[in-house]
């Protein structure tokens, strides 16, 4: 046989080895098609559907069909003082101090009159009442030159005045003026992260997710029913989930089981 043969005759039979090889390699699988509709994060995957919002509303409004502040007023400008005093506080004890300053002073005049120490002897029982005090006197010198001793119906003139925010801004145009604006405390915080109502990193984000979530025909008490249900149902360290009415709506993973199911 010719070398041209030779060469020839090896180019089409493989080598045992090599050809055993090959049989025994497997086939790659082909790569699963992504699914459909898969959600971008885990936020997302968790919101609230816009049917489950209103469900969950419902409820609320079912149990408390008129619900308000626990803060004690019976002005504007009460709810106003109130709400500055309320940082950091507690709602009974803003209203243990108040019980006593407003039947003495509770207007921006009065308040002015007692002075800064003076307001301090009413107030001192709350925390931070130095830089409270000092914020409520400015406020009330604003109100007389500037808005003729009343509190203004205006976000940007609320938030213009010494220690007012625009959480407490948003809590006076709502409960004083029955605007539909959504206070973000530290409750409402956390009952729109846990249950997929409006999941946000800052308090700002999670108001304009609420006031996007929100149907128009809760958006007025909305503050007061997510407020009540953090204080005294989804609460931080144990959430009293067996007895909540909306458990079945909610995305929380860490749900805190009943005694069935302990």
């Amino acid at each position: 046989m010719s070398t041209a043969a030779r060469k020839g005759a090896g180019a089409r039979t493989p080598a045992p080895r090599a050809a055993a090889a090959a049989q025994a390699r497997p086939a790659k699988a082909p790569r699963p098609p992504k699914a459909a509709g898969k959600p971008r994060s885990r936020a997302r995957a968790g919101r609230l559907t816009p049917a489950e919002v209103h469900e969950l509303f419902s409820r609320l409004r079912e149990l408390n069909p008129h619900p308000t502040t626990e803060l004690e007023y019976s002005t504007p400008f009460e709810l106003l003082v109130a709400v500055a005093l309320s940082a950091q506080a507690t709602d009974v004890g803003v209203n243990r101090a108040t019980r006593r300053l407003f039947p003495v002073a509770n207007t921006p005049q009065a308040i002015l009159a007692l002075g800064e120490e003076g307001l301090k002897r009413y107030i001192n029982t709350i925390g931070l009442y130095n830089a409270k005090a000092a914020n409520i006197i400015a406020t009330c010198r604003i109100l007389l030159e500037k808005h003729g001793g009343e509190v203004p119906r205006d976000r940007e003139a609320l938030e213009a005045l010494p220690g007012v925010g625009r959480k407490t801004a948003n809590v006076v145009l709502n409960t004083a003026f029955g605007e539909p604006t959504i206070a973000v405390d530290t409750h409402i915080f956390r009952v729109s992260n846990r249950t997929g109502l409006a999941p946000g990193k800052d308090v700002r984000v999670v108001e304009e997710g609420l006031l996007r979530a929100v149907p128009e025909e809760f958006r007025k008490d909305a503050h007061h029913w997510l407020i009540l249900h953090g204080r005294y149902v989804c609460k931080a360290r144990r959430p009293e989930c067996p007895r909540c009415v909306i458990r079945d709506l909610c995305r929380f993973p860490d749900k805190t089981p009943g005694p069935a199911e302990a």
